[in-house]
């Protein structure tokens, strides 16, 4: 007997997409799923009809990671609705490319992982593979409606990481038993393993007083330079800064007069021993950010403002209603805000505790009862 297709959809605007599916591959194949895992880039299936790229030159994705790279995310709910008329405008033949992958392709099983086009991945693939489920999980903590995440009138199932989301679900008009639950956002599988290290040892080893509270300060994998504004404003506090592939910035940085040590870091795949030798958090929304660090148990300092993202203010939002964190207007307030952090450690850490996401290995349990539900409704 031939092992069950299943297709997890991603594309590369953000990283965490194509992430959210890789973790989901490998914990499948670790957990001895007996399935045949696809992983499935949504850009190259699409490379035909990508009016951006034939405009600019550029495609869809490097936009949105070009415009995140530059801060440029001012007006993003704009651009946001000029996106979503441009995939109106391209429906017809996006639905058509997709239902020939399906015919080519026929999967068994069709997992989104993106938002904007799961309208179209649901009409084509009902078009060639009426049986076939389909599911969307939505990697980020609540839906910006419309047309993001959930769209109305489709039969098939929502996996969402918050109470938030499915609440959206609900509201759209989704029965109860097509949504499901989870306990929090996907992880990389990494960010489970124990570090069995030396916490004191490892921070003299870095530089850092093992005695002082420390802040760990990440802004994905290039950086930004609103850290530079926040070591000036933190030359009393320790700080790890990890300033990813933004090798200028953390020249600028290991330049800066401070008080308490700052340790320095560029791109690294160690990011789980650095949470677990700081004692909080400070850096952008995004859920896959805020996820990892509360998963090390470190509360958050976050901003929330019109250069956020319209799909990541939420985040905020559950940051300060979990009580995990503190949640700031703009990064100009983070000195009066580390101190209330570490002032309140004792407070954010029994908060943080509270949390215990197992997404990552939910989900698979949820996908085997979905393919199964549907493999016993097939006719005969």
């Amino acid at each position: 007997m031939t092992k069950p297709k299943i297709d997890f959809i991603f594309f590369d605007a953000g990283g965490g997409h194509r992430a959210a599916a890789t973790a989901l591959k490998a914990v499948a194949e670790s957990q001895a799923r007996d399935w045949d895992v696809r992983l499935v880039n949504l850009q190259e299936i699409l490379e035909p009809l990508d009016v951006f790229k034939k405009v600019t030159g550029i495609r869809l994705e490097d936009v949105y990671n070009l415009m995140l790279a530059k801060g440029w995310t001012l007006g993003s709910a704009q651009g946001l609705v000029f996106m979503h008329a441009v995939i109106r405008l391209n429906h017809k033949p996006v639905v058509r490319l997709l239902t020939e992958h399906w015919k080519a392709t026929r999967p068994d099983m069709v997992v989104s992982v993106v938002p904007n086009f799961n309208r179209a991945m649901y009409e084509s693939l009902r078009a060639a593979l009426p049986q076939v489920p389909y599911t969307t999980i939505l990697t980020d903590m609540a839906d910006f409606p419309p047309h993001f995440w959930i769209e109305p009138n489709q039969d098939q199932y929502f996996i969402c990481g918050t109470e938030h989301a499915v609440a959206q679900a609900r509201a759209l008009g989704h029965p109860a038993e097509r949504i499901l639950k989870t306990s929090g956002m996907i992880l990389r599988p990494r960010f489970y393993d124990p570090v069995n290290v030396d916490r004191a040892a490892q921070r003299i080893k870095l530089g850092l007083d093992p005695t002082k509270p420390t802040g760990l300060v990440l802004f994905g994998g290039q950086g930004s330079n609103v850290m530079l504004d926040i070591a000036r404003e933190l030359q009393d506090t320790q700080l790890i800064m990890i300033c990813g592939k933004n090798t200028e910035l953390a020249t600028k940085l290991k330049a800066l007069p401070t008080r308490a040590p700052h340790f320095i870091e560029g791109f690294t795949q160690e990011v789980p021993y650095y949470m677990h030798l700081s004692d909080f958090f400070i850096g952008k929304p995004g859920p896959g950010s805020i996820s990892e660090a509360v998963a090390m148990k470190l509360p958050v300092i976050v901003e929330r403002n019109a250069w956020t993202l319209p799909q990541e203010r939420y985040n905020a939002d559950w940051v300060t209603e979990k009580g995990v964190g503190v949640v700031l207007k703009n990064f100009g307030g983070i000195r009066e805000a580390a101190a209330k952090m570490i002032a309140s450690l004792a407070q954010y850490h029994q908060a943080v505790e509270k949390i215990e996401n197992r997404a990552i290995f939910e989900i698979p349990d949820m996908l085997e009862n979905i393919l199964q539900s549907a493999t016993s409704s097939k006719p005969r």
